[in-house]
């Protein structure tokens, strides 16, 4: 098993993993970073986070992965089902035209 330290950041606030994860071999490092970043989210207040990030790195300092929170979110997490995208037809001339 490997540790890594998943920080989280917004470029002035920091959350620092201090002890780091133990990552198993074959488990994906973005799955550790993604339910990092939803415990965060979790946390009370009504903070702003779309200018956060979880930045992983290895036990030797060694960026491994930056993931944007925005892109951790997960419907399951907020409770919230998002909308379907539409799909729209291209709009073309009437045959009058």
């Amino acid at each position: 098993m490997a540790r890594h330290r998943f920080h989280c950041t917004n470029g002035l606030e920091c959350v620092f993993d201090r002890r780091g994860r133990e990552v198993a071999p074959g488990e994906p490092i973005l799955r550790q970073a993604r339910h990092v970043a939803e415990r965060l989210m979790r946390r009370p207040g009504a903070e702003d986070w779309s200018a956060w990030s979880v930045t992983v790195h290895d036990l030797d300092g060694r960026q491994v992965l930056v993931l944007p929170f925005r892109a951790a979110r997960t419907p399951a997490v907020h409770g919230v089902r998002l909308p379907r995208p539409r799909t729209t037809r291209p709009r073309t001339a009437p045959s009058w035209w």
